[in-house]
């Protein structure tokens, strides 16, 4: 009996030595290839060198750079573009992007004459960090910007702008207890949580991909912080008092257009939405400018006071 018993134990021990090591080793591998600043690994095509210069060539000729430190005391790194008007837009970029990786809609806020603040979110350009938050630990990092911009200047008015991982970062935001000076938010094609875009991508059954993922979230937890199944900006619109703009692209095969629709209904405060017919992922401002622009700065004008 007492053998029967120590052999059982073995049986255990080794069950849970072998389960331990493959959780560590599938969930080391998902955090490296899609949380890890480092790793050369990008979900979307990246631009082209010749653009990527132009880009960040107009970022530098027309701003000036402006930090703050994290309040886990990392060095976060923003452009700032100053222009007569008590309106400031927060500019956030995408996944493994920088601020000069959304320049299009940078060149047309510009034009618009609004004060601009374009940061790169940590993990990526010159901001410090190493892994990418996907929005969760970046919203107390644009908090930490909408109290840079308040201290420059008490009567802004502040618009918070994002593109993919950078809209699921306004919304995560807009679910914080906000300053008065935040007044609106507008999210082009975020995520309805890092969750279910994760399970989308993975070539997977569900079940098998929901096993991946709690295996990623373990490692997650122990080499970020947070765990994947926190990012949910589907929560944070639930809670938000921050008028939202939801806009969208129908043909979006990254994050998927029912998204969209999933975020706009749970959302309470006021809300408009905006889908771009034949837009891509992240292609809507080019898909259709004219309506792109002109319902957001709209939007804008409802919520702003000149």
């Amino acid at each position: 009996m007492k053998k029967l018993l120590k052999i059982s134990l073995c049986i255990i021990i080794i069950c849970i030595i072998f389960l331990t090591g493959i959780t560590f080793y599938v969930g080391n591998y998902l955090y490296d290839y899609t949380l890890n600043p480092a790793s050369h690994h990008t979900l979307f095509e990246n631009m082209s060198t010749q653009k990527r210069s132009d880009s960040t060539q107009w970022l530098d000729t027309h701003s000036v750079n402006v930090s703050i430190q994290s309040h886990d005391d990392l060095f976060l790194h923003a452009s700032y573009i100053e222009q007569d008007t008590s309106v400031y837009v927060i500019m956030v970029h995408g996944y493994r992007g920088t601020g000069a990786s959304i320049i299009s809609p940078i060149k047309r806020f510009y034009k618009q004459g609004y004060n601009l603040l374009i940061p790169d979110l940590r993990g990526h350009g010159q901001s410090e960090g190493d892994y990418i938050g996907m929005g969760w630990d970046d919203r107390y990092d644009i908090m930490g910007w909408i109290d840079y911009i308040i201290a420059k200047d008490k009567k802004a008015q502040i618009i918070l702008y994002g593109v993919s991982m950078g809209g699921a970062t306004v919304m995560d935001v807009a679910g914080e207890d906000l300053p008065q000076q935040v007044k609106a938010v507008i999210e082009d094609c975020g995520y309805t949580s890092v969750w279910d875009v994760f399970q989308y991508h993975i070539p997977m059954e569900k079940w098998q991909s929901e096993i991946a993922l709690h295996m990623a979230s373990v490692v997650t937890r122990i080499r970020a912080g947070y765990a994947l199944e926190d990012v949910s900006p589907l929560k944070q619109v639930q809670k938000s008092h921050v008028p939202i703009l939801f806009i969208h692209g129908s043909e979006d095969d990254f994050v998927p257009c029912e998204m969209v629709n999933t975020l706009y209904q749970s959302a309470t405060c006021p809300k408009e939405k905006l889908i771009i017919e034949g837009a891509g992922h992240a292609q809507s401002c080019s898909t259709d400018s004219k309506t792109y622009y002109s319902t957001i700065f709209q939007f804008i004008e409802r919520y702003t006071k000149k």
